[in-house]
């Protein structure tokens, strides 16, 4: 089709958006079904990109609203045993990524296979009042979150937020039952992912400068730039090919939306947060090292002696699992107690993926449910 071959073939990355500008070519050319199908695609390219906001799919209360976050439950009717957080990543998407679509979430996965109280860290987007808050507020935030359920739960960390959890996990230890780590990167300089050599080369000044340009904050446009330059071919051309090809297909326009909810609309960061993180956990490995400080004192994952369940995906080109796996070696769990599985599939789909929601999580929250009583 010759919209495809010049959709492909042009180097302005904003191509897409002007895909239909042919119409009366297209009119004489292809008639009125044609020009109806560029006039829908157009819409959907605008509405698909900064069109639509994240939402959570699943039916939950906000039961405690701090600045940084709300916490969200889940719980079923009538539950029982020690509640079980989940703690969404901060640094980049929205909590969106642990409730994503009916069907294929992950909490609605925890809520059916015996995790009956369920509770979710939805973090709020930095306002310019945000801007100079450290790791340690959100530490204590979270640390609020766990107080406010009873001041012991079972933590489950995903991404950004398993190094989070692990932080808290070694401050109060009495506080975590059980620790599961998804795709969490523990030791930032094990393994060969790009995001290893990029970070420990690009000098502290490159990300200053990122965040002088938001006013103090990291901008989550930045950041989806640059996750989508990581593999420009795909984001850049194929997608919009593929929207054009499917924009009469409404299973398929269902599915990517709630895609698009998610990874078009990151969060911003504090740009105090921002470089804290890049400079003490990427560059200089410090939570790994023992020498990282939250909340007055020196963290030693040594302390964490709850039982363990660390999960990595084979191609996460975000946290390759030598930085999940290292946990085992640098966390004080007896070698019984830990549980590691590496299981298909890239970064992503470690908590939004069907075929593991369907396949691996059931096995994880009953792993869960089953130490409450430890």
């Amino acid at each position: 089709m010759t919209m495809r071959r010049t959709a492909v073939t042009r180097p302005n990355l904003n191509v897409p958006f002007f895909w239909p500008v042919n119409l009366a070519a297209d009119m004489a050319e292809q008639g009125l079904d044609m020009v109806a199908r560029n006039v829908r695609f157009l819409g959907e390219e605008m509405r698909m990109h900064g069109g639509i906001k994240p939402r959570l799919a699943t039916a939950h209360e906000v039961c405690l609203k701090l600045r940084t976050l709300d916490l969200c439950d889940y719980s079923a009717a009538n539950a029982a045993g020690m509640p079980t957080l989940v703690d969404a990543p901060y640094a980049g998407h929205t909590s969106m990524i642990a409730d994503y679509h009916e069907g294929q979430s992950l909490m609605q996965t925890l809520l059916g296979h015996g995790v009956e109280r369920l509770f979710l860290t939805d973090w709020h987007s930095a306002t310019p009042d945000m801007k100079d808050l450290e790791v340690d507020q959100y530490l204590a935030e979270l640390l609020a979150c766990v107080d406010d359920l009873g001041g012991r739960v079972n933590l489950i960390g995903l991404c950004q937020g398993g190094w989070m959890a692990s932080m808290l996990a070694a401050r109060y230890p009495h506080k975590v039952a059980s620790l599961v780590l998804a795709g969490a990167p523990i030791d930032t300089h094990a393994g060969n992912g790009p995001l290893v050599g990029m970070v420990r080369h690009s000098p502290m000044a490159f990300y200053e400068d990122l965040v002088a340009s938001g006013d103090g904050l990291m901008l989550g446009k930045y950041m989806l730039a640059g996750w989508k330059n990581m593999h420009p071919g795909q984001h850049y051309v194929q997608d919009h090919i593929d929207l054009y090809e499917h924009i009469d297909d409404p299973a398929w326009l269902a599915k990517t939306e709630a895609f698009e909810r998610w990874y078009e609309n990151p969060l911003d960061l504090p740009g105090r947060w921002y470089l804290q993180v890049i400079d003490q956990l990427f560059k200089r490995n410090l939570l790994a090292r023992g020498d990282y400080v939250a909340l007055g004192r020196k963290l030693d994952l040594k302390a964490i002696t709850c039982p363990l369940y660390l999960l990595a995906g084979e191609d996460d080109d975000i946290t390759s699992h030598e930085q999940v796996f290292a946990a085992e070696r640098l966390m004080g769990t007896p070698s019984a107690h830990v549980r590691k599985q590496m299981v298909p599939g890239g970064h992503v789909g470690l908590f939004m993926g069907a075929r593991t929601l369907t396949d691996v999580w059931p096995g994880i929250a009953a792993w869960v449910a089953g130490q409450s009583g430890s």
